[in-house]
């Protein structure tokens, strides 16, 4: 089965394939569906479920069959939960990824500058949507509960990784093997989730992820 990926952030593109191949799906980015990879979708909510849902039905309606979307994000306590649903958008600049990412980073810092380690507190939330070619839809949830650290670390990753330390490590997400990342990341425990009510709905037959 085809599974077409809203997105054209290859970090995401190669955590889905890792973590939802084996349920029979093959996952295509946007490029590979046939799609302008600048295609912009929807995104109109204020909560990370609206956005997810609202991206991921919009993709079906074009192309139809399986289509999977997520809208994630970085919340800091400190700074009253953003940047949330704007983490993308932080910096408020159109940059190249790998550019719009260390923007977004440094805006972050600044914004921070001052602030205690204790109250640095924040997490990563991901929402994954699932269509099927009826309409039917899943939801998933997953968090990752960690503090931003002051100076950027690590290579690995994408976005806010360097300065995100998740809780208990001491390494940041970024300096993290891909399977390291995977087992406590927010995509990954989402996507656990989402393969587990598949499994659960009889909507697929492999192994898949397994959950938490």
């Amino acid at each position: 089965m085809r599974l077409v990926l809203a997105s054209t952030n290859q970090g995401k593109l190669r955590e889905v394939r890792r973590l939802l191949g084996s349920l029979g799906f093959t996952v295509v980015s946007l490029a590979e569906a046939g799609l302008d990879p600048r295609l912009e979708l929807p995104e109109t909510g204020d909560s990370f479920e609206h956005n997810a849902l609202e991206k991921t039905r919009a993709l079906q309606e074009m192309l139809g069959g399986w289509v999977l979307g997520d809208d994630s994000g970085l919340e800091v306590d400190a700074l009253g939960g953003a940047p949330g649903v704007r983490s993308a958008r932080y910096a408020g600049v159109e940059l190249p990824g790998r550019e719009r990412d260390l923007a977004n980073v440094r805006l972050l810092l600044r914004e921070l500058e001052g602030v205690e380690p204790e109250r640095r507190t924040a997490r990563f939330v991901c929402v994954v949507a699932l269509v099927r070619p009826d309409g039917q839809s899943l939801l998933a949830r997953g968090t990752c509960e960690g503090r931003i650290i002051e100076v950027p670390r690590g290579e690995s990753g994408f976005g806010y990784d360097p300065v995100f330390l998740p809780r208990g490590r001491r390494r940041t997400m970024a300096e993290l093997s891909m399977d390291e990342k995977n087992a406590i990341s927010h995509r990954g425990r989402a996507l656990r989730k989402l393969a587990r009510r598949l499994r659960e709905r009889g909507w697929v037959v492999g192994d898949g992820a397994r959950p938490d």
